[in-house]
């Protein structure tokens, strides 16, 4: 392990969870959004990671960083990454708003599949972790400075 792994890996988990956070924040902003430029409501969106590997042999070059799924591969783990932003596939929920500018034929508006409540706890639990990475970040950065002290003394 390097000097600089426990930061990496800490750097990378604030980032993955900063990157969450905006998500949560766009499906809260956009949960009564019934137009977009596409058509139709907002589409919720959901944040996929994936861990980021560093290969065994290469440690010592840190621009041989590899994504993979492979449990039984030869690689070190070096942090997470987003793999991508996906859109959910629900149904918009229909509403029997007959005077809405986009009610259709029926009356009925067509609103995104977005649980505020559902998406709060999201927003709650993007923000603790990244608190926690955070926290490991503080750590790691207090043990080496103990350890410079150390030396220097």
């Amino acid at each position: 392990m390097g000097f600089f792994d426990g930061y990496n890996v800490a750097t990378s988990g604030m980032s993955a969870q900063r990157t969450r956070i905006n998500v949560v924040s766009a499906n809260i902003a956009n949960a009564k959004t019934t137009h977009t430029l596409e058509g139709g409501p907002y589409k919720k969106q959901q944040v996929v990671f994936q861990d980021v590997l560093l290969a065994n042999t290469n440690k010592t070059n840190s621009n041989d960083v590899e994504t993979t799924n492979n449990k039984n591969s030869d690689l070190a783990l070096r942090g997470v990454g987003v793999k991508s932003i996906v859109q959910s596939e629900a149904k918009p929920v229909m509403r029997y708003e007959p005077a809405h500018p986009d009610a259709n034929a029926d009356g009925y508006v067509a609103y995104p599949d977005i649980n505020p409540v559902v998406e709060m706890v999201d927003l709650i639990e993007a923000t603790r972790s990244y608190e926690a990475n955070v926290a490991s970040f503080n750590t790691h950065k207090n043990i080496d400075s103990k350890t410079l002290d150390i030396l220097n003394a």
